[in-house]
């Protein structure tokens, strides 16, 4: 954990990343306390703010309760209960909404195999990140999504 924040802490300097993310507002799906606190530092410390998700239900609801374009992107577990996050990703797309088929949902899961990922991005997600959570590749992965 430790060296996992030190490196961290060095991808920061990496001031590209760091501009074009600053700012942004995410919306993540984490249904593990634990891990959403260590996601949600290590955006902060990118200028990042998030809201947290409990599950895929409670994503889907937040972001159809929430205005048109208040989150960025959606960071998304794939294993919660209640809902998975390839349901919420293809019930997020099906609603009717402007954002709905526009805002980046980017999976980040331990689930590395191919298969995974190819599952996501039918899903509708636009990107598959692996846990342990590598700022520099998230932020860049973010910030390709941004227009």
């Amino acid at each position: 954990c430790c060296a996992e924040n030190y490196k961290a802490l060095q991808d920061i300097s990496d001031t590209s990343a760091h501009n074009t993310c600053k700012g942004m507002h995410l919306l993540v799906a984490e249904d593990n306390t634990l891990n959403y606190e260590v996601i949600s530092e290590l955006l902060a410390m990118y200028g990042i703010t998030c809201d947290h998700a409990e599950d895929g239900s409670v994503c889907v609801e937040m972001f159809r309760e929430s205005s048109i374009h208040t989150y960025d992107a959606i960071l998304m577990d794939m294993q919660m209960p209640v809902m998975d996050g390839l349901e919420a990703c293809r019930t997020i797309r099906s609603l009717n909404r402007p954002d709905a088929s526009t805002i980046p949902v980017i999976a980040l899961t331990a689930n590395a195999f191919f298969e995974d990922a190819k599952k996501c991005l039918d899903a509708g997600m636009n990107a598959h990140l692996t846990k342990p959570i590598d700022m520099k590749k998230m932020t860049q992965t973010i910030g390709n999504f941004i227009k």
